[in-house]
């Protein structure tokens, strides 16, 4: 009860900071999903009818999340500096995979039999990409954009390393004064409130998705 006591007081006494450390380390997250989204949309559709490009794709992005994460952040300093920069290219190309395999399989799974009644109906490629082939998709690419996002809030707490902002500071600044008052108070913040963040952020992704997704599409 004492260590639980001293954590809510450390809470109180750091409210404005962990507040701050909060809405930073969202901002960072949301710009990168945001970006890798974007960006694996238009890949996924660009390589989807070309196996050996689509294969290459994948590859390409499931090697980015073999490498270790504090290399990856630091990889890009020499040439963005320090800062949240490099920490959200790394974020970024970490974010890619989750969604582009599951703009892949969701594109793949949509029934061909709808898609030859759009092209029966008049409707060009574009058309049933965007009016047909995306809108049934959806669901399954917002489940990995859910699942990035939780990538990326987990890893984000490595960005205080090469100078970016966020909830990692807490963590950081713990484990420096591991033995002193309040250290152990200040990693669990860090922890805790990154949890916290995923989860709420993760309830986000899916209020957009029940808002964004045809009613006969939802479960």
């Amino acid at each position: 009860m004492d260590g639980i006591s001293s954590w809510f007081g450390y809470v109180v006494d750091h409210g404005g900071d962990i507040a701050a450390a909060s809405l930073e380390s969202a901002r960072m997250v949301l710009i990168v999903v945001l970006l890798a989204t974007v960006f694996s949309l238009i890949l996924g559709v660009a390589v989807e009818r070309h196996a050996m490009v689509r294969a290459a794709a994948l590859s390409i992005s499931e090697i980015f999340l073999t490498i270790p994460s504090l290399a990856m952040f630091a990889i890009f300093i020499p040439v963005l500096g320090i800062g949240n920069p490099p920490a959200i290219l790394a974020l970024f190309l970490y974010a890619i995979l989750p969604i582009l395999r599951n703009t892949l399989t969701g594109l793949a799974e949509v029934d061909p039999a709808v898609v030859e009644a759009a092209r029966g109906m008049g409707m060009g490629t574009g058309r049933q990409l965007m009016q047909v082939r995306l809108p049934l998709a959806w669901p399954v690419i917002m489940a990995g954009v859910r699942v990035s996002s939780l990538l990326v809030v987990g890893i984000s707490a490595i960005a205080v390393l090469v100078g970016g902002d966020g909830l990692g500071s807490f963590i950081q600044n713990g484990l420096t004064r591991l033995g002193f008052p309040g250290s152990l108070e200040s990693v669990f913040v860090g922890t805790i409130f990154l949890v916290l963040l995923g989860l709420i952020l993760d309830s986000a992704f899916a209020v957009v998705l029940r808002l964004t997704t045809s009613p006969g599409l939802r479960n």
